[in-house]
C-alpha cells in the first residue's frame, strides 16, 4: 500500500495561488510537500483521510476541521451556514464514525449587516439539529471591511467511531463496486449560477445535507463489506477516486453512462469546458463496497430520502494501477486525474 512516507512529494513552489486551495493536485502538493512534514510527529506513514482518530480509555474518537469561504455566502438549496456545519458532519460520517458535537469560528467582515449574520447562525442551528448533533462552543473575530467576502466559517467536529465501521484503503480490492448517494456536480454548478458568471438559467439547487443517514444504512447493510468512503467536495468525484486509487495501487473504472449527472450540470459543464467529475459535492458520498454487498448496500442508500438516484458507478481492477478510468457506451475509455488549476473559487 502506498503511504505518505514512501511518496516523497516536494514542494517548490514560490508562492501561494488560488489553485492550492481548490482540492486538486496544487492542494495535494501543498498539504504533502509542505504540511505534512511540519505537522506530523506520528504516523506519517498513513494516506491523508478527512478525520483523524484518537484512542480515549475504551473510545476512539474522530475529530475533524474544516473551513468555508464560499461567495456569494447564499445560494439555492443552501448557505455557507449550512455548509459550515453538514461540512465537518460529513467528514466524521464517511471517516466511519457517528457525529456527536461542532466547534465553530466565525470570522466577521466589518459592515457586514447583521440581518446576515443573524440568517447563517440560524442556518447553522437548523443543520445541526437537523443533523443530530449540538454546537457546543466557538470563538468570533472581526477583521477590516474588504478582507473576509463578508464571512468565513471554521467548524471543528468530534465522533465516536462506529463498530461497524472498518474502513480502509488497504482493505480495497480487485471486483469491489463503487457506489454514489446521488446527482453529482449539483452544489458546484449551483454555487456558480449564483456567482453570475454565466448567463445560464437552470432549475438547480445545492445538495447540501449530511450524509450520516446514507452512512448509517450502508453499515446496517453491509457492514465490514464497506470498504472506504468520501465525500466528494472540493475537486469532485475524481479528485477522490484518484486519491484511493493511488493509495490502494489499484484501478478504479467507471461507467460514464450509468453516473448521475443532471442534464443541467452536463449543459453547464460543456458550456464551460469543466467535467462533471471535478465538480463540487456537500450531499453526496462515494463508497467502495466488496461485490457480494452492492446490491444490498445500494438497495439501503435507495431506501433513504435523497437516496433515490444512488447508482453503482464502477468497480475496482488490477491495472492500470493508481489510475482512475472512464468508459463510455462505445467502448472507449479516458483516464480521469484529479483536478488542475481552479475553475470554481469560493464554492465550500
Amino acid at each position: 500500500m502506498t503511504t505518505i512516507a514512501s511518496r516523497v512529494v516536494t514542494f517548490s513552489d514560490q508562492q501561494i495561488d488560488m489553485a492550492h486551495g481548490a482540492g486538486g493536485k496544487a492542494s495535494r502538493r501543498l498539504v504533502e510537500g509542505l504540511i505534512v512534514p511540519n505537522f506530523f510527529t506520528s504516523g506519517a506513514g498513513e494516506p491523508l483521510s478527512d478525520a483523524a482518530y484518537l484512542a480515549l480509555g475504551d473510545a476512539r474518537l474522530a475529530i475533524t476541521t474544516d473551513s468555508f469561504v464560499v461567495r456569494p455566502l447564499r445560494f439555492a438549496g443552501g448557505s455557507i451556514g449550512d455548509l459550515a456545519v453538514n461540512g465537518t458532519v460529513n467528514d466524521l460520517a464517511v471517516g466511519g464514525a457517528i457525529p456527536y458535537a461542532l466547534m465553530c469560528s466565525l470570522i466577521v467582515e466589518a459592515g457586514l449587516p447583521t440581518d446576515v449574520l443573524r440568517a447563517e447562525v440560524e442556518a447553522m442551528g437548523a443543520a445541526a439539529a437537523r443533523a443530530g448533533v449540538r454546537i457546543v462552543g466557538g470563538d468570533t473575530k472581526v477583521v477590516e471591511h474588504g478582507k473576509a467576502d463578508g464571512l468565513y466559517i471554521t467548524t471543528t467536529g468530534i465522533g465516536r467511531v462506529d463498530d461497524r465501521a472498518s474502513l480502509s484503503a488497504a482493505t480495497v480490492r480487485p471486483g469491489d463496486r463503487v457506489l454514489v448517494s446521488g446527482h453529482v456536480g449539483d452544489h458546484g454548478i449551483t454555487v456558480l449560477l449564483a456567482r453570475g458568471d454565466i448567463d445560464l438559467a437552470a432549475d438547480l439547487r445545492s445538495d447540501t445535507r449530511s450524509v450520516f443517514p446514507f452512512v448509517d444504512a450502508l453499515f446496517d447493510a453491509a457492514g465490514a463489506e464497506v470498504r472506504w468512503m468520501r465525500d466528494p467536495t472540493r475537486g469532485g468525484l475524481a479528485t477522490s477516486l484518484n486519491e484511493l486509487a493511488r493509495d490502494c495501487g489499484l484501478a478504479i473504472v467507471l461507467d460514464e453512462e450509468s453516473m448521475p449527472v443532471r442534464d443541467e450540470v452536463r449543459g453547464a459543464c460543456e458550456l464551460l469546458g469543466l467535467d462533471p467529475l471535478h465538480i463540487a459535492n456537500e450531499g453526496q458520498l462515494v463508497a467502495v463496497v466488496a461485490q457480494q454487498a452492492a446490491g444490498r448496500a445500494l438497495d439501503a442508500i435507495r431506501n433513504v430520502p435523497g437516496g433515490e438516484s444512488a447508482a453503482i458507478v464502477g468497480r475496482v481492477d488490477v491495472a492500470p494501477a493508481r489510475t482512475v478510468l472512464a468508459a463510455a457506451s462505445y467502448g472507449g475509455t479516458r483516464v480521469v486525474d484529479m483536478l488542475v488549476g481552479d475553475p470554481l473559487p469560493r464554492i465550500c
